[in-house]
């Protein structure tokens, strides 16, 4: 099921500049499997040695936060939009 990424800033030259992508999967975790499939390089990215998401990349279906619904085994529909984000840190 066609599921839109956006894609922050810092990664988008994985995706040729591109802000939106399309991908396949029915949870988070296959939508990014796609992701990495379609654009290499995600992958080291946004998971860390142990294959856990790295802890500061976060991760949106439409508004919620997947911390606190299913994890990577959120569902997602063709009307979904995942959003990558990396925390942001730093200031005074």
């Amino acid at each position: 099921m066609p599921v839109r990424v956006r894609v922050p800033g810092p990664l988008r030259r994985l995706t040729g500049g591109g802000a939106e992508v399309t991908v396949e999967g029915a949870t988070v975790s296959d939508a990014l499997g796609d992701l990495e499939q379609r654009y290499p390089g995600f992958h080291d990215r946004l998971y860390d040695a142990e294959g856990k998401l790295r802890q500061f990349i976060n991760i949106y279906v439409n508004d919620s936060d997947i911390r606190f619904s299913q994890g990577l085994e959120t569902p997602v529909g063709e009307r979904d939009e995942l959003s990558i984000v990396p925390a942001v840190a730093g200031g005074r």
